[in-house]
């Protein structure tokens, strides 16, 4: 570690494992810290589209994931269902081809493992450490001081990449203030698990309704009368309301059509929040100078889903695309890297856009929503957003 790193990957979530797993196996010197220890738990909803593992796999892990399934770490889901605010409801079938990948309920303390423990199989090192800033020389990123067993020390490298999270360090150091996300295009979000509800087996279910508007709650199944199960909306929204999500929770449980499938009460267990920043506003920054951000680090989760693996998994690739072409042009300064703002833009954008357009017309015409992804069961558009981007 006292040696200059070719890339410091800073995070090893899915954005940040990724990343440090497609330039290790371009022989490139990969160093990826983490403030903790593998398997460690993600709050998260656990929805983990096919699009998600069909990257993953085309990486070489497909046989890891196959074993976690054996484990009984992976539950399939093969449909879906919308739940409107006056009860009315739509399914759609994922109907997958023949020999194609499926999408999973995954709790993120075996994913995330899997994926982590995949970019050191690679050749990537990992250490667990804090890392407390970005480390800069005359303008450029050169590294970062991280606290190593209990001392502060600077790890020096030729690129960073900042894949540590919505509250990232990097991102924090780096992004100008007014560039950080407004209240507008973020969420806060509570996950639980329950273990005494019927599920309705193979199908993950969001429910939207007028006290929760433009976000919606879920009950994403795990096996038998297991589920993962939450809500998430707006920030700026919930704000407002001065909301407190475990409440709002319990009042979800009340619901009579939820209520009456609770099996011994509703008993909630891990009950933990979480903020996420929408990849809906515009002009944020995401190249340095030596260094570039993935990931929810970057912010680029859906703003009606909420789900971020998906695109965080396109921005890996992405980054470690500009990264490698980088090193091969011998210039790692942000003219170089600039490149990858457009590659993600190109990439993600024009979806952000048409989701974060579907959540305005939530909050100010619930009733046309409804009529319009109603019309999903002939259009699969707007279910396709769901389906997309757990």
């Amino acid at each position: 570690m006292d040696r200059e790193h070719d890339v410091i990957v800073v995070g090893a979530g899915p954005a940040g494992a990724m990343t440090a797993t497609i330039l290790a196996q371009q022989n490139y010197d990969v160093l990826l810290l983490d403030r903790n220890g593998f398997p460690r738990d993600k709050v998260c909803g656990d929805g983990i589209p096919a699009g998600a593992f069909e990257r993953l796999y085309r990486l070489g892990m497909q046989e890891k994931f196959e074993e976690a399934l054996l484990r009984g770490e992976m539950y399939e889901i093969h449909k879906m269902s919308l739940v409107f605010p006056k009860g009315r409801s739509i399914v759609a079938d994922f109907n997958y081809a023949e020999n194609a990948t499926h999408s999973y309920v995954m709790p993120r303390l075996y994913f995330d493992a899997v994926i982590q423990e995949h970019a050191v199989d690679s050749g990537a090192q990992f250490q667990v450490a804090a890392v407390k800033e970005p480390l800069i020389e005359n303008g450029r990123i050169v590294g970062v001081n991280a606290q190593v067993n209990g001392s502060v020390k600077p790890i020096r490298s030729k690129v960073v990449v900042g894949a540590d999270g919505v509250t990232s360090v990097i991102a924090r150091n780096l992004r100008p203030k007014q560039e950080q996300h407004k209240d507008k295009h973020r969420a806060i979000a509570l996950r639980a698990y329950i273990n005494d509800i019927e599920i309705h087996p193979g199908e993950v279910e969001f429910f939207l309704y007028e006290k929760i508007l433009p976000g919606y709650a879920w009950i994403f199944p795990m096996g038998e009368e297991e589920a993962n199960i939450g809500l998430g909306m707006r920030l700026d929204i919930f704000r407002k309301i001065h909301g407190d999500l475990k409440t709002m929770l319990r009042s979800f449980l009340d619901l009579p059509m939820i209520k009456k499938r609770l099996k011994r009460g509703g008993e909630l267990e891990e009950i933990r929040s979480w903020q996420l920043s929408f990849g809906s506003q515009g002009h944020v920054q995401h190249a340095f100078n030596g260094a570039l951000l993935v990931g929810d680090a970057g912010g680029f989760i859906n703003p009606i889903t909420g789900g971020g693996i998906h695109n965080a998994l396109i921005s890996s690739e992405l980054a470690a695309q500009t990264i490698n072409e980088a090193f091969n042009a011998g210039d790692t300064s942000l003219s170089q890297l600039k490149i990858y703002e457009k590659r993600t833009h190109d990439a993600m954008w024009k979806s952000m856009q048409r989701s974060y357009l579907m959540q305005r017309l939530m909050i100010r015409f619930p009733g046309l929503v409804e009529f319009l992804i109603g019309r999903a069961q002939t259009n699969k558009g707007l279910v396709q957003i769901f389906l997309d981007k757990l």
